[in-house]
């Protein structure tokens, strides 16, 4: 057991990490990452698993596009502001209760929704498992850097990222197969067995408390103010395209986030027990890592956003179909992050993050080049090459942001990146959507204002009414008929384009996501 490990170990509020290492031996360790990781993978696979069931769930409980975004990124919300509320639990509650009340909390919440009849009701256990995945996140991590020497955490850290990324991952392609097989009910259940065996493994290895004295108290201010800046922000966004972007209530919510943001950050930098401590930024390292968390988050959870959106909008492809062209990445991420995190033993961790973020901008421009006769082998390949360079990036990172903290900054560093990458996903899931809207719009617009009038189009419309007369179909309905297929041919193509721009602006922050990467050349202090 390392020094760092003895240095933090828990005292009170529960059995102690050297108690538990007397009680397990060495094993240890891996007992109670299996416990972390098998908790951790059970919630974070319910991030993206509702993607490909979206229309069905929206139709079947009278969701209107308002609640149907919520539906979408509410996880994601939650899942981000709860990040911050890890260091205060854990420091008031202790690891084990923290641990179990939060994956409790997700059971029940997954079993309400697969049996929810309500709109709100199903809104509401999706924050609840959010809310649960943000908790959970980062003290997983903590258990990982106090439980393993500083030599072998690279290795734990990519066990543990290979759940994180392989979770969402994966879901699409599971949701896409219970939806098809057994409705939408199912995906709910689907994480119930692995939740479950996370609790029992919880209450048997999770640590007590760490003895760092008095609780500090929960910032209640600050919980307020974040949860403005970031409901105000995804809301506008949501609403934007809606109510138009400088109507009054986007602008008010808008406003309103960027004065709560301001706000929380003035709050953070004087309140003696802060959610977010501010300090772990003056380590250039864990900044520039966080920056890089921030990207990466919007890269993996909007592309898996897109990408079943694109297959069954452009290529008509069936929920089962769009979740399963995932899946090759998926299994090649797997072993990517496990040689990734044992990389990071050995190699600097700048080098795997940058290769990584490069790989997936490269994979970005290939789909951008997507098409309708694009083969689902080939389109399957280029995912694959954007996912083997996240599954580079993600533990790398991790290593990277922890190494550049003191130990007794670890604590508040494992929250704050985990935060970082889950706002990302969150506000780069919204924006990403928000782009996609909004270039399919002007793809429309030039496509219907270039093609309207023109003899190719008139010529199309004469030849779709002749084979309408031949199937005989009345003369009345002819002309109609054969302008709404031209017109649904435009919104096809319309939209094809809009995929293709979003996913060349992803690649392309991607890309410039390098340079704080690089910055990540330069040793902590104290570094050997």
């Amino acid at each position: 057991m390392s020094a760092t490990a003895a240095a933090s170990t828990p005292r009170r509020g529960g059995p102690t990490v050297e108690e538990m290492f007397a009680r397990f031996g060495p094993s240890y360790r891996w007992w109670v990452t299996l416990a972390a990781l098998t908790g951790t993978i059970s919630c974070i696979l319910s991030s993206t698993i509702v993607v490909v069931a979206l229309p069905d769930i929206m139709g079947a409980l009278g969701m209107g596009q308002e609640q149907g975004q919520l539906l979408a990124t509410g996880f994601l919300a939650a899942n981000t502001g709860f990040m911050l509320l890890n260091a205060w639990a854990v420091e008031r509650f202790g690891f084990r209760l923290t641990y179990v009340v939060s994956i409790s909390i997700f059971i029940l919440a997954s079993v309400l929704a697969g049996v929810a009849e309500d709109a709100n009701l199903m809104i509401l256990c999706r924050v609840a498992q959010g809310a649960s995945a943000g908790l959970l996140q980062p003290l997983s991590m903590q258990i990982i850097f106090l439980v393993f020497p500083p030599e072998r955490r690279g290795t734990a850290m990519g066990l543990f990222s290979f759940g994180v990324v392989m979770a969402p991952a994966t879901g699409p392609a599971l949701g896409g197969v219970l939806v098809d097989s057994f409705g939408w009910h199912a995906l709910f259940f689907l994480s119930l067995p692995t939740a479950g065996l996370g609790l029992l493994l919880g209450l048997i290895f999770m640590p007590g408390r760490l003895a760092t004295g008095a609780a500090r108290p929960l910032d209640w201010f600050g919980c307020l103010l974040l949860a403005v800046a970031i409901g105000g922000l995804l809301s506008g966004l949501t609403d934007g395209q809606r109510h138009g972007w400088y109507s009054d209530i986007v602008v008010g919510k808008l406003v309103a986030a960027g004065v709560a943001t301001i706000g929380f950050v003035a709050w953070q930098r004087i309140n003696p027990a802060p959610l977010l401590n501010l300090r772990v930024f003056s380590h250039m390292g864990f900044a520039m890592a966080a920056l890089v968390a921030f990207i990466y988050g919007g890269a993996i959870f909007g592309s898996t956003y897109l990408l079943p959106l694109l297959v069954q909008i452009v290529q008509g492809y069936t929920p089962t179909r769009s979740g399963l062209i995932l899946m090759p990445a998926g299994f090649a991420v797997a072993f990517v992050f496990l040689a990734a995190g044992r990389m990071s033993d050995f190699v600097p961790p700048w080098q795997p993050i940058c290769a990584g973020l490069a790989l997936f901008a490269f994979s970005c421009w290939l789909i951008s080049f997507v098409g309708t006769d694009t083969g689902f082998w080939e389109l399957a390949f280029w995912i694959l090459v954007g996912r083997v360079g996240l599954g580079l990036t993600m533990p790398n990172m991790n290593v990277g942001a922890m190494r550049a903290l003191p130990p007794h900054l670890l604590g508040q560093g494992a929250g704050g990146i985990n935060f970082f990458r889950m706002l990302g996903g969150a506000l780069g899931t919204n924006l990403i959507s928000v782009l996609t809207e909004r270039r399919t719009q002007f793809h429309a617009e030039t496509l219907s204002s270039t093609t309207e009038g023109g003899d190719t189009l008139l010529e199309a419309r004469r030849l779709l009414e002749g084979l309408y007369a031949k199937e005989g179909l009345p003369e009345v309905i002819r002309r109609d008929a054969a302008q709404d297929f031209l017109l649904r041919m435009l919104e096809a193509q319309a939209a094809l384009e809009g995929f293709r721009d979003a996913f060349l602006v992803v690649g392309l922050v991607c890309l410039l996501a390098v340079i704080p990467g690089l910055t990540l050349r330069q040793k902590p202090p104290g570094a050997r």
